[in-house]
């Protein structure tokens, strides 16, 4: 959380590299990782300007704090090439009838109550609402008979590790721990914890080292339940919902990005046609559903949020072979649009790296359709306003009863 009490300065100044259009919200995205005295940034469209609010105790640090600002453009633009975007659907355009932020009238009816950054509690109507999305997500897994799945908010960090998440996403991950099994130390946090404007005041040495982490998704645990097995019937379709965290720095903002979320799953484990098969069939039984909605969307190629270091290599590869479909619905208060659900196909990555084999002997294959709960909903509202007179009577019903 931003510390409250401390004034910010501006700090202007121009990439080493030119930041093309297309990389621009990335680029910006990844400077809140940059330095702990960085509060906001922001790039220029035009990719030719960067403006950093840094805390005014970090004012001697400007020349270093824009050094590294430069290592993350370098890394990431430096032979970077625009990729092929692909639209599969395009709806976009489908009128919508409410143009504000949904979030200050949120507050005002109690139906979001902020606790910390990208930590909301959710009221009643949100809850209704979600639980009317997740009714259309659960009937998709239905439709191919998935197995439903309770996983885990914890995950061993062995597990991530097999999978190479610590490269792929370090920004993201939220680490958990406990207090050691010390009489010392546990005596002395319980007469002297406190929390100051910056968090938890406790030694470092009272806590014991990290073993498990907080999930990032959900479908993570299906792969571990199967690793080091051979998948008897073949292929597997199974559904969950869970809570998942990824941490995004100051670019933690309203509903949109949630350190703390819910995902609804179908997930898929079986032979490469398999699984595009399925992926493909689950777009296709979700287009009435966003037609029914109404909903001002679009599903496109897209790439994951990888970090620096990973993100030019991984992100190009995802592109080239069409691994991540997003759907992104419109938001009209601000004239772009939000990820509410991807249909992903991972290849034989999680079948290699843990040993999920076929019955043939060869690697299983993965893919799963996601949906972000609060984001959909998010969406809903910012295109159809708080007044259900206005929202389509199915949704209507469903929520007032």
């Amino acid at each position: 959380m931003s510390d409250p009490i401390s004034a910010l300065i501006n700090l202007q100044f121009s990439p080493a590299v030119p930041i093309p259009e297309h990389l621009v919200g990335e680029v910006q995205s990844k400077l809140a990782y940059v330095d702990e005295a960085i509060r906001s940034a922001r790039i220029a469209p035009s990719g030719d300007q960067i403006t950093l609010e840094i805390q005014e105790g970090a004012a001697n640090r400007q020349d270093a704090i824009q050094e590294k600002v430069q290592r993350v453009v370098h890394s990431m633009v430096k032979g970077a090439f625009k990729p092929k975007i692909q639209v599969l659907e395009d709806h976009l355009d489908r009128p919508v009838i409410f143009d504000r932020d949904p979030m200050e009238e949120l507050a005002a009816r109690g139906e979001v109550s902020q606790e910390a950054d990208g930590i909301f509690s959710l009221g009643p109507m949100l809850t209704r609402l979600i639980a009317y999305f997740e009714g259309h997500f659960e009937h998709l897994a239905a439709t191919f008979e998935a197995v439903p799945y309770r996983f885990p908010t914890l995950i061993p960090a062995r597990y991530l590790e097999r999978v190479n998440y610590f490269r792929s996403f370090p920004h993201s991950l939220t680490f958990v721990t406990h207090l050691r099994e010390d009489l010392d130390a546990i005596d002395h946090f319980a007469l002297h914890a406190a929390c100051d404007e910056h968090g938890l005041n406790v030694p470092a040495e009272s806590f014991s080292r990290i073993k498990t982490l907080l999930s990032p998704a959900v479908c993570y645990h299906l792969y571990f339940t199967l690793a080091d097995s051979t998948l008897q019937s073949g292929s597997l379709a199974a559904t969950a919902v869970g809570n998942c965290f990824r941490y995004e720095s100051s670019n933690l903002a309203s509903l949109e990005r949630l350190w703390n979320f819910t995902m609804r799953e179908v997930i898929f484990v079986g032979s490469k046609d398999y699984v595009l098969e399925n992926r493909e069939i689950a777009r296709q039984r979700m287009m009435p559903v966003l037609e029914e909605l109404g909903l001002a969307y679009r599903v496109e190629s897209a790439t994951d949020p990888f970090f620096v270091g990973e993100f030019r290599k991984q992100a190009a590869f995802q592109s080239a072979f069409q691994l991540k479909f997003e759907i992104r619905a419109r938001l009209p208060f601000k004239d772009s649009t939000l990820a509410v659900g991807s249909y992903n196909y991972h290849q034989d990555f999680f079948g290699r790296h843990l040993n999920i084999q076929l019955p043939d002997g060869s690697p299983a294959h993965t893919g799963c359709v996601a949906f972000g709960l609060e984001r959909m909903a998010f969406a809903f509202l910012a295109q159809y306003g708080l007044d259900s007179e206005n929202w389509p009577s199915s949704v209507r019903q469903a929520v007032n009863g």
